[in-house]
């Protein structure tokens, strides 16, 4: 009897690369009916998607990396790579076509004075977003950059969150690079906090706050965390948990009543006033 014809509109199995980041697999036999031999089980995936290995080395997102893909925009040990889900092994090589590269460089990222009242993310009910005061007559010209341009909302999005009740820096942008490097699991960039507060503090309280403190069952990284005067304290953190700063100053005996963020790396909040915007300057690195 002839071989059994493959069912009509079967999806192929992910794509592997092979050479040097990944070795290619000898096609599996298929029996022929009758035959006695036992089906061969499916052999299991291997190596890493690529999206996520380029979002893992900063390249960009993985949304952007799935474009780049499809755009056949991403090379992977010099092979050109075009189909979504395809892996390759941790140490494959990967490069960005110029395409990419020239796409990546009209991203912007911008700085915002965030007043009391505007919510960081998603908007809430009877709150507007902050990115709602992103516009021509709220730039601060002072600060330099191109003039506003609508397309420039598109896909601008938070990199971390400022409270609701809470003012200061927001890094507002449409690159995956800038927000992995701010907000990833990893992320190491300091950001610094003023904080005025009232109540008394337990004993031992200010080096709980610098190294301690649990929050939802995990334990918080080190800050640096010292008085300024007898109501205002200095944060400094390298992570950012819901409400974190108010709730290690509740863990000991401290209500704050007043925060704001004035630094993130390498940046400040400067002269920027309050509810206006800039952009993010050629020579400037968080």
């Amino acid at each position: 009897m002839s071989d059994q014809p493959s069912k009509p509109g079967a999806r192929p199995p992910a794509r592997r690369i092979p050479g040097p980041g990944l070795a290619a697999k000898k096609p599996r036999s298929v029996p022929r009916a009758g035959s006695q031999a036992a089906a061969t089980p499916a052999a299991p995936a291997e190596g890493v998607r690529i999206s996520k290995l380029m979002a893992e080395r900063g390249l960009c997102s993985r949304r952007e990396a799935d474009t780049y893909i499809e755009r056949g925009w991403v090379f992977v040990d010099g092979q050109r790579i075009s189909e979504l889900g395809t892996r390759a092994l941790p140490e494959a090589k990967i490069t960005l076509a110029p395409e990419a590269r020239a796409r990546q460089e009209e991203r912007i990222t911008l700085l915002l004075n965030k007043p009391i009242g505007y919510v960081s993310g998603q908007p809430e009910p009877g709150f507007q977003p902050a990115v709602s005061l992103v516009g021509p007559d709220t730039q601060w010209r002072q600060g330099g950059g191109p003039a506003f341009k609508p397309s420039h909302l598109k896909g601008l999005a938070p990199a971390g969150r400022l409270d609701i009740d809470s003012t200061g820096l927001l890094v507002l942008t449409q690159d995956g690079r800038i927000a992995r490097q701010l907000i990833g699991d990893d992320s190491s960039v300091e950001k610094e906090y003023l904080v005025r507060v009232e109540g008394d503090l337990v004993e031992n309280g200010l080096k709980l706050l610098n190294h301690g403190l649990s929050l939802d069952g995990k334990k918080l990284r080190p800050a640096k965390v010292e008085w300024l005067n007898e109501d205002q304290l200095r944060f400094i953190l390298q992570e950012g948990r819901k409400r974190q700063i108010r709730r290690m100053c509740e863990l000991v005996g401290l209500r704050v009543v007043g925060l704001k963020r004035v630094r993130i790396g390498r940046l400040r909040l400067g002269e920027l006033p309050l509810g206006q915007w800039r952009y993010l300057r050629e020579d400037e690195r968080f």
